[in-house]
Formats: C-alpha cells, structure tokens, sequence
C-alpha cells in the first residue's frame, strides 16, 4: 500500500525521524502506530492492509530504527522519549486526538503519552503489553538484542528470524517467515543483510533494571480509566500473563475488551482472524470520526 515519508525533528530537536503516512478520505479518523523495541513501520504492514482507505495511518519509525537517525546517546533509547518524539509527531501534522496502537514497546508509550497529553487518545489497543511484564519475556528479549554480525543475505535472515521468534509462532510457514524477515531487516550496501535498527539500543533493556521498562506501570494504566481500551494477547505469550490482563480489565472503569489470539506468543501480527476481527469492531465502535 502507498504511503508518504514524513520527515521530522525529533523532541530535543537533535534527530532526523522518519513516519509512514497512509492517506485517507478527509476526516478520516487518525490512527498513530507503534511498534516494539527491535521492529519498525514496516511490522504494521499488515494490519495496515487491512484497514486501508478507512483511517489515516501514521507509523513512525522510533528513533534508531528504520529510516529513523541513530542517537549517539543509547540512555536515550527509553519509552518516555519515544513518548514525546510522537508528540512532537502529531503535533508538527496538525492531529490533536488519534487512536493509538502499540506493540509491546508501543504500549508502554502510550500508556506514556496519555499521563502527557490526557486529551489526545480517542481509544488504545495493546497488543500483548500491559502494566506487568513477565520476567521470563524479558530475558528472552534480553538473550537476542544487541550486536551481530550482518547476515550473508535474505535466506540467511529469514532463518535468523525464525529461530528467534519460533517459539512465538509455532505454526507459521516459510512463507510467514520470509515477510517477517523483510519487514524487520534492510540490505546493505554490499548485499549483506542486517536487522534494521541500532545495536545499542540493547542497552535499554540489560541488566536486572532495563530503562525500556518504568519500575511501576499500573499508576499510569490508571490514567487510562475513561479511555476505550482493546488488549490483544498471545495466548503462547511469556511477556503478558493471562492474570495481568484479569486485573487491567478490574481496574479500568471505561469501555475495555480483551482478546486471545490462540497458538501466538508475544507479539501477535495482528492480522489473525481473531485479533483482526476484534480490532476492526472495536475501532468501528470507538473510532466513528476524527476531530484532527
């Protein structure tokens, strides 16, 4: 599907960011796309497809991923940045609400920009991320991030993606496996192939205390209370538990749904059946119209 590249400043003005715009009818309502810690605009692709013509879809690329610059400085590689580099997305375009989107690192954004910005979402979806991150998850996430040697070619990062993420999705085909890997890494100059962000922002997620993650989430899920909320989950998940999710529906006064995407772990595509079908209800239901 077409789109235009939206080139912006970063929030400290020190970056050059990158964001997919897909074009829809005027007053289309906005939806704001956010992807996990190792992926980019091009992990939406998908779901994107599928909602097209029906919402204006931005999908940035966070800083030291995809077309977006490296920070030079990897303390800054942490949600509560991310958060305010997408306000300084949206604002810069004009939009004053949208409905965000997050997987997994995306989430925890906008549990971020909602504490910064209570007006801006006219509804969240979560998809496999909550305000309790199973430790399990993020040592699987810890064990595959950072520095590697570039890949010989695409055959070579196809494999290399499905034996990081398999457990995730036991079921899927080389075909699967083929677009994953497209949409997670970039061909080098030299025709070699590496995965599409910066090395450091592993950083963000070592030791026993990762920056990716603040040390208490559920005051800023509580900011959320009146917002419509949709939290998708991978039912082979080992990030989010099937309890965290009883108690963000118990806490969360407002309209809120949740669904389970069978034999997925963490994070679904979001073009399951499952998922797609709760999705599309659920944007039709909260989504009508955009005051951007």
């Amino acid at each position: 599907m077409d789109y235009r590249v939206h080139r912006y400043r970063s929030a400290d003005g020190r970056l050059d960011l990158a964001a997919r715009d897909y074009a829809a009818d005027a007053g289309a309502p906005v939806l704001l796309l956010m992807h996990g810690l190792t992926r980019n605009s091009a992990d939406f692709e998908p779901l994107v497809a599928k909602l097209a013509g029906r919402y204006r879809m931005i999908v940035p690329d966070q800083r030291g991923r995809g077309l977006s610059q490296w920070d030079t400085d990897p303390a800054q590689y942490r949600p509560d940045v991310y958060a305010q580099d997408m306000l300084a997305l949206l604002d810069g375009l004009g939009i004053t609400r949208a409905g965000l989107v997050g997987t997994s690192m995306g989430g925890l954004m906008a549990m971020v920009m909602q504490a910064l910005r209570p007006d801006l979402a006219q509804a969240v979806v979560f998809n496999d991320i909550g305000p309790v991150l199973d430790p399990a998850g993020l040592a699987r996430i810890q064990g595959y991030v950072g520095p590697g040697a570039a890949m010989a070619d695409w055959a070579e990062a196809t494999e290399r993606a499905r034996a990081i993420n398999r457990a995730a999705f036991p079921d899927a085909n080389d075909a699967h496996w083929h677009a994953f890997a497209r949409r997670i890494a970039r061909e080098n100059a030299d025709g070699t192939v590496s995965f599409a962000y910066d090395p450091a922002i592993s950083q963000s997620v070592a030791g026993d205390d990762p920056q990716t993650v603040p040390p208490d989430l559920w005051p800023l899920w509580d900011l959320l209370d009146a917002v419509p909320v949709l939290v998708v989950r991978g039912a082979l998940s080992d990030l989010l538990s099937a309890a965290t999710v009883e108690e963000m529906a118990r806490r969360h006064s407002g309209p809120y749904a949740a669904v389970e995407v069978p034999r997925v772990g963490h994070a679904p595509i979001l073009d399951e059946p499952v998922a797609l079908a709760a999705i599309e209800a659920f944007l039709e239901a909260h989504m009508a119209s955009s005051p951007a």
